[in-house]
């Protein structure tokens, strides 16, 4: 019998009556592994209802409370490491090893979550009027949500449930029906690490549950990543209801190679970053661009022999693949249908993944590297997000070309500069209007004491994710004005305070 699974509600795992499941598939074979419930309105409401009554308590514990069950959880997800990678590569498809380095950038948002006693306690001014004290207090917001996609199911929720749990709020997890099963584990551990019930739930659905997350009066924020189209809905909806909102939306992000770069570490950046977890990430490099007469030809003479051999297969298996499958069936027609169209509108396919078969695997969604050369700005391969192992070369002259490039594009996620000329890079950083930028590192992910974020149409919202902006997104700023009179008023005053 298929394994249904359902919510996480109280700290226990519970049936929905809704009627409604999804299939769970494993993308290396295409075979149904369980199906997960498509929880109800009534019931996404109801859960809500919990959060809402544990709220007060969590709010109440001291921060270094709340640090402590962070701090547990931090160890068991270390015991059960293996297990959890495991969990991803079987219901996402990316290698083990992928999986393993999902969970350890997620394992350092929760490390510096741990610092919240630090992180939470505000600002102090003695004096600033005569027997006059001024303070600040961060407070938390109350039930707060996280909309998370398929591609990373452990990471990006952990970017933002240790964050809003140790700020003293109360979580409600809706993942991606794809591979839901991670967040599942995870609400079991922290259980486990000592989280009071109901501080921590997982709602599994569709359109149907997200809808009641952006529009009940009783959630306070909602966190998303996901593709710009629905971060923009997620964005206009909830925030029409009063929430905060922080949705990352899509992402077009560029290398640019200048021609003193060493061309062997840019075929080597490219492989890992266009090409890691099959492209299905917003901070894969989808667009090379090379700089001047004869880069490209140096590029392809470097990347071309990289992609022939490149390794695909069913992630758990031995010896381990370089790359895994798509998520799922649909995903891998959309990703091939961006491939002939790139064709159709004139770019030259140097490398053709389409039709790839992985012995033993035959049902299983692979697609090979593809590379395109010769590609324009006008055509749909460069203007679209396209999510699988799809890298696209465009050729400019000069440096300031790359740069109006890269800035008139509609998404700002991430880019990163190959160079040995340190004003080139500097000019880059400072110059390209994108969130996250790379210097001779193509996939500048900021560490977990930073913030994460893109700018234009991969962020609505005004604040990124984990590090100060986190802190910042899951508190309320309350601040103190205090005096102690030393003897009985004068009487009234009418005129403007001011400090005397």
């Amino acid at each position: 019998m298929t394994q249904i699974l359902g919510n996480f509600v109280a700290g226990a795992e519970t049936a929905s009556h809704s009627g409604r499941t999804a299939a769970v598939h494993n993308p290396a074979t295409g075979r149904v592994s369980k199906q997960v419930v498509l929880s109800s309105a009534e019931e996404v409401a109801q859960v809500i209802a919990v959060a809402r009554e544990a709220f007060p308590a969590w709010a109440a514990s001291p921060p270094l409370r709340r640090s402590r069950v962070l701090f547990k959880f931090k160890e068991l997800i270390e015991q059960h490491f293996d297990e959890l990678a495991e969990i991803i590569t079987e219901e996402h498809g990316k290698v083990f090893s992928d999986a393993k380095g999902e969970l350890i950038r997620g394992l350092e948002v929760v490390e510096f979550a741990c610092g919240i006693p630090h992180l939470q306690k505000g600002e102090h001014s003695v004096n600033v009027g005569s027997n006059v004290d001024s303070w600040s207090m961060m407070q938390p917001l109350g039930v707060v949500a996280g909309i998370t996609p398929f591609n990373f199911p452990a990471m990006v929720p952990m970017w933002m449930f240790p964050v809003a749990l140790a700020c003293g709020n109360c979580f409600i997890l809706k993942p991606s029906e794809k591979d839901p099963s991670m967040g599942m584990r995870l609400a079991e551990l922290l259980k486990e690490a000592g989280l009071p019930d109901g501080v921590f739930n997982v709602v599994n659905g569709d359109k149907e549950a997200v809808d009641v997350l952006l529009t009940h009066p009783d959630i306070e924020a909602v966190s998303f990543v996901g593709s710009t189209p629905i971060a923009q809905y997620i964005y206009s909806t909830a925030s029409a209801h009063g929430k905060r909102v922080q949705a990352l939306g899509g992402a077009k992000n560029h290398m640019v190679v200048m021609p003193d770069a060493d061309m062997k570490q840019v075929a080597d950046a490219l492989m890992g970053a266009a090409y890691g977890s099959a492209g299905e990430r917003c901070m894969a490099i989808s667009v090379a661009v090379p700089v001047g007469e004869g880069t490209a030809e140096r590029i392809l003479e470097e990347l071309v022999p990289r992609i022939e051999a490149l390794r695909v297969g069913d992630g758990m298996s031995s010896p381990e693949p370089e790359m895994g499958p798509l998520v799922s069936r649909e995903h891998l027609a959309k990703v091939t249908g961006y491939v002939n169209k790139g064709v159709e509108e004139g770019a030259r396919l140097v490398i053709d993944g389409r039709g790839l078969q992985v012995e033993g695997c035959e049902d299983g969604y692979f697609i090979g590297g593809c590379l395109f050369d010769h590609v324009t700005p006008d055509m749909t391969i460069y203007k679209e997000e396209i999510f699988g192992p799809v890298l696209a070369m465009v050729r400019v002259k000069t440096f300031d070309e790359a740069v109006a490039l890269i800035n008139a594009h509609e998404y700002g996620n991430g880019t990163a500069i190959f160079t040995r000329d340190g004003d080139s890079a500097r000019q880059f950083a400072q110059h390209i209007q994108v969130g996250m930028v790379g210097v001779n590192v193509p996939i500048p992910v900021p560490m977990a004491f930073h913030s994460f974020g893109g700018w234009k149409r991969s962020l609505f919202g005004p604040l990124h994710m984990h590090g100060p902006d986190g802190v910042r997104f899951y508190t309320r700023m309350k601040t103190v004005t205090s005096r102690w009179p030393t003897g009985i008023r004068a009487g009234a005053e009418f005129v403007m305070p001011t400090m005397k």
